[in-house]
């Protein structure tokens, strides 16, 4: 397939016409809720007010889960680090929220199983694990399955790879994995469904207010970042979920009231999965420090993750240094004394920030930030929400809509929903409607007579991947695989460009799959293959398809680049 030229165009395809229309739409009357961010926390206030019947907008000034929700560590967890510090509250509801999430999206989020071996004189003794596992439990009312405890034989059996001088036993527990950006696509995808306007590459460039003296804010201008073309968007309650960029949003928007996000950078690193030798997930304890991390199963990789430190830089910067990276290959080495990891092991290392809500104003330490969310309310009207984890999302939004409820009948603009609404948490997110997982992965296997293509079909798109099959059905050619090592078909690129508002290089290949992640090119070889295929999908130039690939090369650059700190 060859590059097009600057030929007379033909009809816009599908892709161009669907984006047209929602920018139309997002122009043209008042919405009751707009949502500025599209991470995690945005896509999911989305959807709560469009199932809620709100009329709703979201708007990302680049992809969705571009920022931190695509450099987590991919987990939804009730997070039993929390317990040493005290966060009971905090562990209670993220214990029951990846309840909800495993119904929910079981093909995205799916249970995972975790050994903790513990070591004499470890930080963190054998008792104390599990009595925190035994409160881990109760937190979750032991509606989730249960820790048991080991032996040092059976910790042995779970994981053989592990070092087993000193090793006084260990406990087995259960939290799940996902796929941190397609939940995010998906809840934003869910959000239009339901009726919202959504749109990925549109950026806030200011604010609109009313006369008078109270100045409230009715809306925003928007920018489309692929035509340059500018906008407003009116809307009755506008809402800033951009988490690390959170402060900046507030001041483009009006004025800004002072540091309310704490940044706290943290960093991953991608291995063969084949070197550490794990079979499940792993926590462990660095014999370094103490710091309790994860050793997690990825496909046919195994991430390991994560440090903590004070976030210098813009979130756009922010990468991983030289000294975590060697932090964490040790930390591993010292565990699984067989894998002698180098830096020539790690395959990609990535770092996202944690926007934690700030505690104190101006004092930016961990001590002074909260792992709980926060929302505020500017006097302008602007409603903001910081803080929290992808785990807790759901329930951030719902926290979220009360808050804008009160808003609009506050500034006296409320008016009745469109429908009487839906739940979200009963309402499936979008491919979560399978009878099981198991059983989806096998009829995707046989379909495609594939194993691992089968695999990653129905854990991307649980009962909607036969969406995907369908252009392998009707252009064979589309059934062939994307880079040769990996489980994804070039129909994938076709799909995420028609039905999930992928625009641009970097959407398909480090967030609708994870190439960029999974390739010591970070995906720069399957994104001159994909290139072709996206352009007579999206009407790209020969220039716009140079300038694509350019800026290609400078988005894995600048998120998989090891700084030498």
């Amino acid at each position: 397939m060859s590059a097009p030229t600057d030929a007379p165009e033909s009809p816009r395809p599908v892709a161009l016409a669907t984006r047209q229309a929602v920018l139309a739409a997002l122009a043209a009357e008042p919405f009751d809720v707009l949502i500025v961010g599209g991470g995690i926390t945005g896509a999911g206030v989305a959807r709560e007010a469009a199932l809620a019947g709100f009329r709703t907008a979201l708007l990302e000034r680049d992809d969705f889960a571009s920022g931190t929700s695509s450099r987590s560590s991919r987990l939804v967890h009730g997070g039993v680090r929390y317990l040493e510090h005290g966060h009971l509250g905090l562990v209670f509801e993220s214990s029951r929220e990846r309840r909800l999430l495993l119904a929910l999206a079981p093909h995205l989020v799916r249970p995972l199983a975790f050994t903790w071996p513990v070591y004499r004189g470890a930080r963190v003794p054998l008792w104390k694990v599990r009595a925190g596992l035994t409160l881990y439990d109760a937190l979750s009312l032991f509606r989730n399955a249960r820790h048991h405890p080991l032996n040092r034989r059976g910790v042995l059996a779970a994981e053989p790879a592990l070092a087993p001088d000193g090793m006084v036993g260990g406990a087995r527990y259960w939290d799940a994995a996902t796929d941190d950006a397609r939940l995010t696509l998906a809840s934003a995808l869910a959000a239009r469904e339901v009726g919202a306007a959504v749109a990925n590459h549109v950026a806030v460039v200011g604010g609109v207010h009313a006369g008078g003296t109270a100045r409230r804010l009715t809306g925003v201008v928007a920018e489309d970042r692929l035509t340059g073309a500018t906008f407003p968007v009116q809307a009755r309650v506008v809402i800033n979920a951009t988490g690390p960029w959170s402060d900046a949003t507030a001041a483009l928007t009006g004025s800004p009231q002072g540091a309310q996000v704490f940044g706290s950078a943290g960093s991953h690193i991608a291995v063969p999965r084949h070197r550490v030798g794990n079979h499940d997930a792993v926590t462990i304890v660095s014999p370094l420090d103490g710091r309790v991390m994860f050793v997690l199963p990825a496909g046919g990789h195994t991430i390991i993750g994560t440090t903590e430190r004070p976030a210098r830089s813009g979130p756009d910067d922010i990468r991983a240094t030289r000294a975590e990276v060697t932090y964490l290959l040790q930390s591993v080495n010292r565990c699984f004394p067989f894998a002698q990891l180098t830096m020539d092991d790690v395959v990609s290392a990535w770092c996202g920030i944690r926007p934690l809500a700030a505690v104190r104003a101006g004092e930016h330490s961990a001590n002074a930030a909260s792992r709980e969310h926060a929302i505020t309310h500017r006097a302008d009207g602007l409603v903001s929400i910081t803080g929290g984890k992808l785990t807790t999302y759901r329930a951030m939004a719902a926290d979220v809509l009360s808050h804008v409820r009160t808003e609009l009948l506050r500034s006296g603009t409320a008016r009745t929903p469109t429908h009487a609404g839906w739940s979200s948490e009963s309402t499936p997110l979008p491919g979560g409607d399978i009878v099981s997982r198991e059983t989806t992965i096998a009829e995707a296997r046989a379909t495609a007579r594939d194993a691992a293509v089968g695999e990653r079909l129905a854990q991307a798109y649980g009962s909607r991947w036969r969406n995907v099959w369908s252009y392998v059905q009707r252009d064979a050619s589309l059934g062939h695989r994307l880079s040769d090592d990996l489980p994804y078909l070039l129909a994938e690129v076709t799909h995420a460009v028609e039905r999930e508002l992928a625009a641009s290089l970097s959407d398909v290949l480090v967030r609708r799959t994870h190439v960029a992640f999974e390739t010591r090119d970070h995906g720069r070889a399957a994104a001159r293959r994909i290139a072709p295929q996206m352009a007579a999908l999206l009407h790209w130039s020969a220039r716009t398809v140079a300038e694509q690939l350019e800026a290609y090369d400078r988005d894995v650059a600048r998120l998989f680049t090891i700084d030498d700190l």
